[in-house]
């Protein structure tokens, strides 16, 4: 029989801006940015929509934004800046993603206007999945204000909400047309949140960059004392990384294999039986652990390079297990992240492991009586890794 074919490519282009003081009057960054995107529209407008936490601990930043762009006329901003929850809590409750589209519906909001989020992850991953739906595509800015954020999830392209109690069951893959990456924003972090990215930077040096991990190594030191020239490479070469991987890859993830979810098929599950107590990096930094020791015990790696996993695990202040982690029976509650994680990925069950000091493998099954060894191991914290 006869048939019609099509095929057409979509080309996406975004930037990654390093700023300081974005919203000073003298930072003419973002909106030279703003005028020269589509310059032909005349007037265009910008909705903000910030995290909570970023909101107390930046008390002026809505007056400076609003200052920020009284200077400009070419862009109009709404003055009703939305203020919502950081933390996963908004990717739970679909309330929240509703305000952002009754924002973007009373305030006229179109496909030739904005929507900002200034937060972490979460608030990143949600508003800009609130924008990708509404009108079937409204251009979202991202400026995150985590280093997990400006490191890793806020530099890709997914954006999304969790539903059926599964982390980013809805969601859509759909780019933002700029990250700006402010460093002010980081001075107001916890000691907690401040380690919590760096998990990302681990992981992306594990399976990409051995020169990247011996780096984290020799400014573990310096990167656990708040030093903001450490973490403001780590972040860079982390985006970089990351963007490298987006454009050479597999960027909608068509295929089963997720290489930089490296250490989070049991990450993701531990966040949820945990009701989000452990912080995303937190759990990252424990399933990079699992996985390094797992790829020793299965012959991938040495037990010296497992134990400068470890060693740099440790030495950035992270935990190495959670109770949770334990494999004690076959429906140990941590294996049905196993079956979850392959869902996700829509076909067959797809982990990377490590093969070295920067590269990986994907294997497409988990072996249950050797996770639990690893997790035996880690539980044990003086045990010595196994040869």
């Amino acid at each position: 029989m006869e048939h019609l074919h099509q095929s057409f490519t979509v080309q996406y282009n975004y930037n990654v801006f390093f700023t300081s003081a974005l919203f000073s009057p003298e930072n003419e960054l973002l909106n030279s940015f703003l005028l020269n995107l589509n310059p032909a529209v005349t007037v265009k407008k910008i909705l903000f929509v910030i995290d909570e936490g970023v909101a107390n601990a930046h008390v002026g930043l809505v007056a400076e934004i609003k200052a920020y762009f009284s200077r400009y006329d070419k862009t109009q901003l709404i003055q009703d800046v939305l203020i919502i929850p950081g933390g996963e809590q908004v990717k739970n409750d679909t309330r929240y993603f509703d305000q952002v589209l009754d924002a973007i519906n009373i305030h006229g909001i179109d496909r030739h206007s904005f929507v900002a989020a200034i937060g972490g992850g979460a608030v990143l991953d949600m508003v800009g999945y609130a924008a990708t739906v509404a009108h079937r595509g409204i251009k979202h800015i991202r400026i995150p204000s985590t280093v997990l954020s400006q490191n890793d999830s806020g530099v890709g392209v997914k954006n999304g909400i969790n539903y059926f109690n599964k982390k980013n069951f809805l969601g859509t893959f759909s780019p933002p047309v700029a990250v700006f990456n402010d460093e002010l924003f980081l001075s107001t972090l916890s000691d907690r949140d401040w380690r919590s990215g760096i998990a990302e930077a681990i992981k992306v040096a594990l399976i990409k960059d051995a020169e990247f991990f011996e780096w984290l190594e020799a400014n573990a030191a310096a990167l656990a004392a708040r030093d903001i020239e450490a973490m403001n490479y780590q972040i860079w070469k982390c985006a970089k990384l990351h963007l490298e991987h987006i454009r050479s890859a597999d960027p909608f993830e068509n295929g089963s294999a997720r290489p930089l979810d490296f250490g989070h098929w049991s990450a993701h599950k531990l966040e949820y039986l945990t009701n989000f107590e452990v912080r995303h990096g937190e759990a990252v930094a424990m399933g990079i652990a699992l996985d390094s020791v797992y790829s020793n015990l299965s012959g991938r790696i040495s037990a010296e390079e497992a134990q400068r996993v470890i060693n740099l695990i440790q030495q950035l202040g992270f935990e190495l297990t959670h109770p949770l982690l334990q494999v004690t029976e076959g429906n140990s509650p941590i294996l049905q992240g196993l079956e979850e994680f392959r869902e996700h990925l829509g076909g067959q069950l797809t982990i990377t492991l490590l093969t070295g000091i920067g590269s990986g493998e994907e294997v497409h099954e988990i072996d249950a009586e050797i996770l639990k060894q690893a997790a035996e191991i880690l539980n044990n914290q003086t045990a010595t890794i196994q040869h």
